[in-house]
């Protein structure tokens, strides 16, 4: 099948970001279909449009400037503009079998619906966060009169799909109760990368360059550092653990978003030192700083619309061998509990996470076993090869 396949902050390798389409193209391409990426480009891009081929994918950078830094206002012209540019390029396709629309936003489904209306081709669509209801219990969406379109717009969107694959068990439940069946609905989770992350002899230099302590003990956030991911509760955990033991514990951001600099001025005014920024990095880099660390956190504001999430985060340093620490009570905490891989702290306790620290830093044994689990869950049933082929059978799925 000729797919074309819209995903506005789709990413390679070399970039900053989630891979996951990049992948699933991949394995698309593997089983005999072409695969015609429409992407925005946020920066450092002159052409409206730009044609490039990226290992087999025909990719189509659309110019469209987004920031995670951006506020609301600014993000919802980024995605209505994106919404609008990329449904006249799909439209300017000469041929197309099926198209896949991977939220978010939720608007990224429009092109994809109308292409289905008009031209009657089907189209898969892809829930990596339940919107709206993501930005209706962060407060974003307060107004009734956009919360009730958006709503609409989502169930329109998911009644046309000819099959939705949602990223969780909880994203999978969003979609049914809204399609009232899950008969057209799988669910294929963020991906592991055990060949991109792994764990090896350090890299001295790169610790050296970032200006990190050589012996101390190392928890990594990295990724995307959004209003969402709630980073003041590392920074009040890091505080606890510098106020109260002589430890060498340090916590380490990696990444870029909309709260870095409040962070970074919090870390100035209350003198919290051992606290590190490091700006995002490409894939092999980020491997290579995240090989360093010796815990992975995983953080999100306590709403339970953010239990359902499958962040990137996660599967990677899964396949990094270290232990996860999850503050998020759904289907997440279940994993890393249930596989001995990690642990569950209150999202409203500070002192948990830094009691955690401490207790962690001195217990290497239990600390290895947790990696080796978590290493060996990543490679049994996450890895990016079984979910590819998963995505690749839903493709095959649909009738054309």
């Amino acid at each position: 099948m000729n797919i074309a396949y819209i995903h506005q902050h789709f990413k390679t390798p070399a970039d900053a970001g989630g891979t996951r389409s990049f992948f699933i193209s991949q394995e698309l391409i593997k089983n005999g279909h072409t695969v015609t990426m429409i992407a925005a480009r946020p920066e450092g891009q002159a052409e409206a449009v730009v044609k490039k081929q990226v290992e087999g994918i025909d990719v189509i950078y659309i110019r469209n400037p987004y920031s995670n830094r951006m506020g609301i206002i600014q993000r919802a012209k980024s995605f209505f503009r994106f919404m609008w540019k990329s449904t006249r390029v799909l439209f300017k396709q000469k041929k197309v079998d099926l198209v896949i629309a991977t939220s978010t936003p939720l608007t990224v489904g429009v092109p994809a619906l109308l292409y289905k209306k008009l031209r009657k081709v089907p189209y898969l669509f892809e829930v990596r966060d339940l919107w709206p209801e993501v930005p209706i219990q962060m407060g974003a969406l307060n107004n009734p009169v956009p919360r009730k379109m958006a709503l609409w717009l989502e169930k329109k969107i998911y009644k046309n799909a000819a099959h939705i694959v949602a990223l969780s068990p909880g994203m999978k439940e969003g979609v049914v109760n809204v399609l009232g069946h899950d008969d057209n609905v799988s669910m294929i989770p963020n991906m592991a990368k055990p060949d991109k992350f792994w764990r090896r002899n350090k890299n001295m230099t790169l610790l050296k360059e970032l200006g990190l302590r050589e012996e101390s003990f190392k928890l990594i956030h990295f990724g995307a550092m959004g209003i969402a991911n709630g980073l003041d509760y590392i920074m009040d955990a890091a505080k606890i653990v510098q106020e109260e033991t002589d430890q060498d514990i340090e916590f380490v951001f990696l990444g870029d978003g909309a709260v870095v600099d409040k962070l970074r001025q919090r870390k100035a005014e209350e003198n919290i030192d051992n606290v590190s920024f490091i700006p995002k990095k490409p894939m092999d880099i980020t491997s290579e700083i995240v090989n360093l660390c010796d815990v992975s956190l995983v953080t999100f504001l306590n709403l339970p619309i953010l239990y359902t999430n499958s962040p990137n985060k996660l599967f990677d340093s899964l396949s990094a061998g270290i232990p996860v620490v999850v503050n998020s009570n759904g289907w997440t905490r279940t994993m890393v509990e249930e596989n001995h891989c990690g642990a569950y702290v209150d999202p409203e306790k500070p002192e948990e996470l830094a009691g955690l620290a401490i207790r962690w830093k001195n217990n290497p044994a239990s600390l290895a076993e947790m990696g080796k689990n978590a290493r060996k869950l990543a490679e049994t049933k996450y890895d990016k090869t079984i979910l590819c082929r998963e995505f690749v059978k839903a493709v095959n799925s649909i009738n054309t």
